[in-house]
């Protein structure tokens, strides 16, 4: 009976946590629990249903609306981004998901609040004093039953076209945790499959597929409702696993759980993911200069 989830450390839970091949540590900055997985073999990425890579996961306290008394989370998180990131070049961001459905806004959300630079160049930049700025670009992948194109086949062009040194992709995710909505943020340098987490795979992104480094983050907005059921009745019997996957996903209609103040939580996410993404890409700036840029 699988239990569906994002979070490469609730895979490792699941396992166990002797798994040869993968290399685990936690430890505590910023305030933030962070904990780091690399998965280094093929069979230990078969194991855990992921590709072979780093995962950096953030434990949260309850996000809070005030950023500026975040300076810590925001300095950890950023470095976190940073270390995966080649140091120079240009960036490409893409908030991944629909802005029309509010569990599925991160990606968008949070795009629209990092800093796009690549247009600031030559004269324009030395006489405002932002000759020091990283180039970035910032776009919204919108969804196929949007536009009509796969996100993958999007980014592609777009990166053909601009030859980033990197992308950087945002999108909700889904855990199998009710008390890891809105608290964790995942981190890693192995791309991601849009709609994986409610059971809509589409073509991976990754730098085997989009020829550039990409880093994807992420925050858990939904639990599958049958991996819920599961967890909280504690069932591992199989019969009774299919009896209770007939009931909770009658005709197979997938059903996903969401906080009821979800707004509420993407907006938050969206403010503290961008504020980290922006001070991970534009190091140089101090955090009190870099807000009052935004």
């Amino acid at each position: 009976m699988e239990r569906r989830t994002d979070l490469a450390v609730e895979e490792r839970e699941l396992l166990g946590e002797d798994i040869k091949g993968v290399d685990y540590e936690e430890e505590t900055v910023g305030g933030l629990q962070i904990e780091r997985l690399r998965i280094r073999t093929e069979r230990a990425g078969q194991l855990l249903k992921k590709p072979k890579g780093t995962y950096i996961t953030a434990q949260l306290p309850p996000l809070t609306d005030n950023v500026r008394d975040t300076d810590e989370r925001l300095l950890a998180l950023s470095r976190e981004i940073r270390r995966l990131l080649p140091v120079n070049g240009l960036v490409l961001v893409a908030g991944l998901g629909n802005v029309e459905i509010t569990p599925d806004a991160l990606g968008p959300k949070t795009a629209s609040k990092v800093m796009a630079t690549r247009h600031i160049s030559g004269e324009i930049a030395r006489s405002t004093g932002l000759d020091c700025l990283r180039a970035v670009a910032v776009m919204n992948t919108g969804v196929t039953g949007q536009t009509g194109i796969e996100t993958g086949e999007l980014l592609m062009g777009i990166i053909k076209r601009i030859r980033p040194s990197a992308l950087i992709v945002i999108d909700a995710l889904a855990s199998r945790r009710l008390e890891r909505l809105g608290c964790t943020i995942q981190i890693s340098d192995t791309g991601i499959s849009p709609g994986a987490g409610v059971g809509n795979h589409r073509a991976r992104i990754d730098a085997s597929t989009m020829g550039v480094p990409v880093v994807a983050i992420g925050v858990p907005t939904v639990v599958d409702a049958l991996t819920l059921a599961f967890d909280l009745l504690d069932i591992d019997d199989e019969r009774e696993g299919i009896r209770l996957k007939q009931e909770v996903s009658p005709s197979g209609r997938t059903m996903v759980v969401t906080p009821k103040e979800v707004d509420l939580l993407i907006d938050r996410a969206a403010k503290l993911i961008s504020l980290s993404v922006n001070y991970a890409l534009q190091s140089g700036i101090e955090v009190e200069d870099l807000l009052s840029l935004l």
